[in-house]
């Protein structure tokens, strides 16, 4: 990836005059209309691709929520996925176009999720980080349906913000990339979480916490 990571953070950045809302579910009807954002860097050059693609529709809103949201959380972990790889320790996946696997850390192979915490999730943030093992299997069973679902090693970057602002942290590049620095430097894999999401199988992954008060 040629941007840096201060390029994707200001156009990252760009999208947050934008309100936060979805309005149609995430499925693979509306992902393959807007895959044009996975080649569509500039905020700008999104919104015209969007104006050209959707403007004769009547549901022009659900199309424009849906495919920035896209762009915003598809760039922000190609920075994220960056940040990791830039690391010691740290290899990048072989085939980029693996959708289970982004990089290896010492021989365990992790797909990474940037999360904002989960408004169902029972538990309040103090007692959720006590919980990480709870949070882990609820994100499985509930996130990434339809072709985005597996049961493989994920590495969750979750965000927290204490103004209830969390979608907006995906954006904070420079500050995620200290969080997960500070995370890599205590990383054992002995100390990863091990499941049974499958039968005969182990699934290995753990919470990288992003909190901002």
């Amino acid at each position: 990836m040629k941007q840096t990571l201060s390029e994707i953070e200001s156009e990252l950045k760009k999208r947050l005059a934008h309100p936060y809302k979805w309005g149609q579910k995430q499925n693979d009807s509306f992902d393959k209309q807007t895959n044009f954002i996975y080649h569509t860097f500039m905020f700008d050059n999104l919104l015209k691709e969007i104006d050209n693609k959707f403007k004769s529709e009547k549901d022009f809103d659900l199309y424009f929520n849906y495919a920035i949201n896209r762009w915003y959380n598809f760039w922000s972990a190609q920075a994220v996925e960056k940040v990791f790889c830039s690391l010691p320790n740290v290899q990048a996946a072989l085939d980029d176009k693996d959708k289970l696997a982004d990089f290896t850390i010492q021989g365990v192979s992790f797909d990474h999720k940037t999360s904002i915490y989960p408004k169902n999730f029972p538990y309040k943030i103090n007692e959720a980080i006590k919980k990480t093992e709870d949070l882990i299997k609820w994100l499985y069973k509930n996130q990434s349906q339809q072709q985005r679902k597996h049961l493989k090693n994920r590495l969750f970057v979750v965000l927290y913000a204490y103004d209830g602002e969390h979608w907006k942290l995906k954006s904070e590049i420079a500050w995620l990339k200290e969080r997960i620095e500070k995370y890599m430097l205590g990383f054992n894999p002995h100390y990863l979480l091990k499941f049974n999401f499958e039968k005969d199988k182990e699934t290995i992954s753990d919470v990288i916490w992003a909190i901002r008060e």
